[in-house]
């Protein structure tokens, strides 16, 4: 069974890569945006605090091997925040 939509990748974009990495062949863009940002400190990825805003320039969790399946793993709880209501 094919898991090709698990993997993309783009090196026409003007940013490819995003991040400082040692490995470019499997860099992968799927998310190029990661869905984890809104989990804050339990998105488990290497990010720090500049003035108040989260910074993820060090961080690749996104952008790793087995990155579909740690951003599905987390999923349900993107989904619970985003379900709350104010």
């Amino acid at each position: 069974m094919s898991e090709n939509y698990k993997f993309n990748q783009n090196r026409k974009c003007e940013y490819f890569p995003c991040h400082n990495v040692k490995d470019e062949e499997n860099f992968n863009c799927l998310f190029c945006f990661c869905p984890l940002y809104m989990l804050k400190d339990k998105c488990g990825g290497n990010f720090t605090y500049v003035n108040n805003i989260k910074d993820c320039s060090k961080c690749t969790i996104p952008h790793s091997k087995g990155a579909y399946e740690y951003i599905m793993s987390k999923m349900d709880e993107v989904i619970r925040i985003g379900s709350e209501r104010e």
